[in-house]
């Protein structure tokens, strides 16, 4: 398996033509490349699986931290703000991962061709899982990747390994799991319904009452699911989304702090610099300041 690591290293450091995220041809896959290590950063991680070819990487998904390198893969079962960490870079030895971005429905689809399972969830799982990674999984990756070379099967070819890729993680450690969230009718899957509706408009205020009420479940059953799957209440989970909306808005568009704060929610401009001071350790204004002069170094 080392021999194919080592090949899905070198594919991918062909592939990565700068730092950061790389978008590629290949619908839903994503490569990203860093060639030192990096400060915490915050970002929403959709449901997708992560592969790590060289270095290493932390991800905090409320007070728990996941390590994961080129003998592990992280899946992300749903939306989920994060704070990501490169640990282990350097310009000789950059890091490297791909990213397959996935649906439930895709989930659904798959699981719905293969033989009935008999459950063994205790409770709803957590939305977020490393284990380690297997020479199948990383075999089917490595041929998924090479298909940049043959622009021509990416349509036939693509949607068959990827496929086969999630049959790997639904036949791996984490399938039982996986499949939770697939199962209409489960916990897991009332709570990535509920995400999916605080997802939709951000800006919205959160009644928990009747988001429980349209996902079928009582009040107290959803807080206890919801922070079973997101490791955190549905009022921090939507505060999260709403900062890291916001520090977007505020770093690519040339919206005033008080736009910003008001477009992501907030009624009162101040109760939103605080808040913002408090999770990112800088003011909107300060955290401004810094990414400009951070960009314009770089160029």
């Amino acid at each position: 398996m080392q021999v194919k690591l080592r090949e899905l290293a070198d594919l991918l450091q062909k592939e990565t033509l700068h730092e950061g995220l790389n978008e590629t041809r290949i619908v839903n896959v994503k490569f990203f490349k860093a060639s030192s290590v990096t400060e915490a950063l915050h970002t929403v991680y959709e449901p997708s699986l992560f592969i790590i070819a060289q270095g290493a990487k932390i991800v905090i998904l409320g007070a728990t931290t996941y390590r994961y390198d080129a003998s592990s893969y992280l899946v992300s079962s749903m939306n989920l703000p994060i704070s990501g960490q490169i640990i282990e870079a350097s310009l000789e030895k950059p890091f490297l991962s791909m990213q397959l971005c996935f649906t439930p429905e895709s989930i659904f689809d798959l699981v719905s061709q293969l033989p009935s399972h008999k459950e063994e969830v205790a409770q709803s799982p957590l939305a977020m899982s490393v284990h380690h990674v297997t020479e199948e999984l990383i075999d089917a990756a490595l041929r998924l990747v090479k298909l940049l070379h043959k622009h021509e099967e990416i349509p036939i070819l693509a949607p068959l390994i990827i496929k086969e890729i999630l049959y790997r993680l639904l036949q791996g450690e984490y399938g039982a799991r996986l499949r939770q969230f697939a199962l209409h009718g489960s916990n897991a899957n009332r709570i990535a319904q509920s995400i999916e509706l605080i997802t939709s408009d951000i800006s919205e205020p959160l009644h928990v009452e009747v988001l429980s009420q349209k996902v079928g479940m009582s009040v107290s059953a959803f807080h206890k699911h919801f922070k079973h799957v997101t490791a955190m209440s549905p009022i921090q989970y939507q505060k999260q989304l709403r900062l890291q909306k916001a520090r977007e808005l505020l770093f690519t568009k040339t919206h005033e702090v008080g736009e910003v704060a008001f477009n992501v929610g907030y009624e009162s401009p101040s109760q939103f610099s605080r808040e913002y001071a408090r999770f990112f350790g800088l003011s909107p204004q300060k955290d401004l300041m810094k990414f400009k002069m951070e960009s314009s170094c770089k160029t």
